[in-house]
């Protein structure tokens, strides 16, 4: 595990269009699923990462809060899981199962997806706003699996309430750290 931040990609850039299977329904996932929707969350998340566990029931319940309005939200996972098993879509399937996901949990086998996104760590969030420009990217909330904050999400859910009521989000925002992307061998971004 390498502790690694977000790259911060700008704030402006146009979401990079994907299209990827959701490891539970097997249904092809795309920005155009989202077309219809305020906002756009995407988040690169995994199975096996501390970071991504100690999180992962608030990213749940962050999907049921905003599930009746009017954002998209999408989990990918783009580590390889040649090296990293745990990662595989069958794995995120049962995650997405057990913890209740109400949004696709998407496989990024060529890991273009993450490329495109500058995906950095796990987790790592992108929210775009109706005309799919770049908002937000940062961190969830304080919480660390170690330093006893209690988890609330409150820096993303402020973004997303912000970009729901059409106001500007603070550009004084702070990356996410987490488990570096696992890429596969010679596949790093440059």
């Amino acid at each position: 595990m390498a502790l690694t931040a977000s790259t911060m990609l700008a704030l402006g850039t146009k979401a990079p269009d994907f299209q990827l299977p959701d490891a539970v329904s097997g249904e092809m996932i795309s920005l155009a699923t989202f077309s219809y929707k305020k906002a756009l969350l995407v988040m690169f998340i995994c199975q096996h990462c501390p970071f991504v566990k100690h999180i992962q029931a608030e990213l749940a319940q962050l999907g049921k809060d905003y599930q009746a309005q009017s954002v998209g939200i999408v989990a990918i996972s783009a580590n390889d899981i040649v090296n990293y098993p745990n990662d595989a879509p069958e794995k995120l399937k049962e995650m997405a199962v057990e913890l209740g996901f109400t949004f696709p949990f998407c496989y990024d086998e060529s890991q273009e997806t993450a490329k495109a996104y500058t995906a950095a760590c796990t987790p790592d969030f992108f929210l775009f706003d109706a005309n799919r420009q770049l908002v937000y990217r940062g961190q969830l909330d304080e919480s660390r699996p170690s330093n006893g904050i209690a988890v609330t999400g409150k820096d993303l859910r402020s973004a997303l309430d912000t970009t729901l009521a059409d106001r500007p989000i603070t550009q004084d925002q702070k990356p996410s750290i987490g488990c570096n992307i696992k890429w596969k061998p010679g596949n790093q971004p440059i």
